[in-house]
């Protein structure tokens, strides 16, 4: 089945629902999709349990709420080396048309989130290998640790407290631009990143 048509050169070619939007903007590709919701699930997830596991008094819980939130660490730096190399073989579609300035600024933001979730996630594990330990993976297998270096662990400890506040103004500037083609100019972006939604691919 096909969905909007969208413009090849002169002519206009009708393109399966998967491909384009109901308003023919071009859709993201569904392994982009996925990739996507599964890295801002992680991120949502990672903060409450670095929150929660700084808060609880030395206990076992502790420790396994640090290993969750360091094998989540490492899932998202997982995913974003998978998400880079997938969009060298898949190159995003092309922008709707919107502010010059805007498009620069939302292309910046998308390079600095993937910056920043492959440096936290390396910066933790910089943290905790450096103290000489070991790093337990959903409790299935462990990283090795590195040899003790004091100096060393204090400046991952550095780049990783002060990375975090880069994570809350790029995620949040990330969603402000969302808010923003959602709300006010009413394009359709999101949907571009999301499945089909109005029965266009059910038969195909």
């Amino acid at each position: 089945m096909s969905g909007s048509p969208i413009m090849s050169g002169k002519a206009i070619t009708p393109q399966p629902a998967t491909y384009v939007t109901a308003s023919g903007l071009p859709r993201y590709h569904p392994v982009s999709q996925a990739l996507h919701w599964v890295t801002a699930a992680l991120a949502l997830a990672i903060l409450p349990l670095a929150w929660v596991a700084i808060s609880l008094p030395p206990s076992p819980a502790k420790g396994s709420m640090f290993v969750l939130h360091k094998s989540v660490g490492l899932t998202i730096l997982a995913i974003v080396v998978l998400r880079i190399v997938w969009r060298m073989v898949r190159p995003a579609p092309p922008d709707p048309q919107a502010p010059r300035l805007l498009t620069l600024i939302g292309h910046v933001n998308h390079w600095l989130l993937y910056a920043i979730f492959l440096i936290m996630p390396v910066s933790g594990y910089l943290l905790s290998a450096l103290s000489g330990r070991d790093t337990p993976y959903f409790w299935l297998f462990t990283v090795p640790g590195l040899q003790k270096d004091e100096a060393a662990q204090k400046v991952a400890e550095s780049i990783h407290v002060a990375g975090q506040w880069a994570v809350y103004a790029l995620v949040l500037l990330h969603i402000a631009g969302t808010v923003w083609h959602l709300v006010i100019r009413r394009d359709g972006l999101l949907e571009r990143m999301l499945p089909v939604q109005d029965g266009r691919g059910g038969a195909r």
